[in-house]
């Protein structure tokens, strides 16, 4: 588990294909390494990876066909950018949300404009995850804890502080951007709580999902 505070920006410095997925290795210098072993937990642009080598100020970290296909990671290329932070421990100041560093699919930056000394971003996020969204709830990007501002269908806008662009990669984004997003991890359990007993029915059937009908007859609705 993370949470979603940058503690620094590294880059990627090689990308390995290796039996069809991916090496990554992380140049970490700005990161405190020295508490970190073979086998922790380190967050990359918001997804959760195991270090599986370390040599001085780098790590490395295998990525899966899976991990490629539902983040950015495979976008990137030699030099570019990258959140760090590892993983949280209990004396770890929760200042941002529980992220679990599972990400849940790629937004899209739609358009950015100063605002005084922040920055508004408005982002799409895919449509399976617009419900999940909601006015000043929480989000993470790219690994970023952050609040939203306001929503409209799969829209949603940020403002992001002075602080936040200089210690993160947002600084860099533009109309276009591809971004790691994760919802809040409540509400995804909770949409499942909600189910109660019809969680365990097939996907395929239309009770497999929370629907109006199904609050009204749990008493969510009056």
């Amino acid at each position: 588990m993370f949470t979603g505070i940058i503690q620094a920006v590294g880059s990627i410095a090689d990308m390995r294909q290796q039996g069809g997925d991916m090496r990554l290795i992380i140049e970490a210098e700005k990161l405190d390494m020295s508490d970190v072993a073979l086998g922790d937990s380190i967050a990359v642009n918001g997804v959760c990876l195991t270090a599986v080598e370390l040599v001085g100020s780098r790590f490395a970290a295998d990525v899966s066909t899976e991990t490629l296909s539902l983040t950015s990671l495979g976008q990137l290329s030699n030099g570019h950018s990258v959140n760090l932070e590892k993983a949280l421990t209990l004396s770890t100041r929760l200042g941002g949300h529980l992220v679990s560093g599972h990400v849940d699919g790629l937004g899209e930056v739609i358009s950015r404009h100063d605002d005084a000394r922040s920055v508004r971003f408005t982002l799409r996020a895919p449509d399976q995850l617009a419900k999940y969204i909601s006015a000043k709830g929480s989000v993470c990007i790219d690994g970023t804890s952050l609040t939203v501002n306001k929503v409209d269908g799969a829209l949603f806008e940020l403002n992001i502080v002075p602080h936040t662009l200089q210690e993160t990669i947002m600084g860099q984004y533009q109309g276009g951007s591809k971004v790691n997003l994760e919802v809040d991890v409540i509400a995804r359990y909770l949409e499942r709580l909600l189910l109660g007993d019809k969680a365990a029915e097939s996907a395929q059937s239309p009770a497999g999902d929370v629907t109006m009908a199904l609050l009204a007859e749990n008493g969510f609705l009056k």
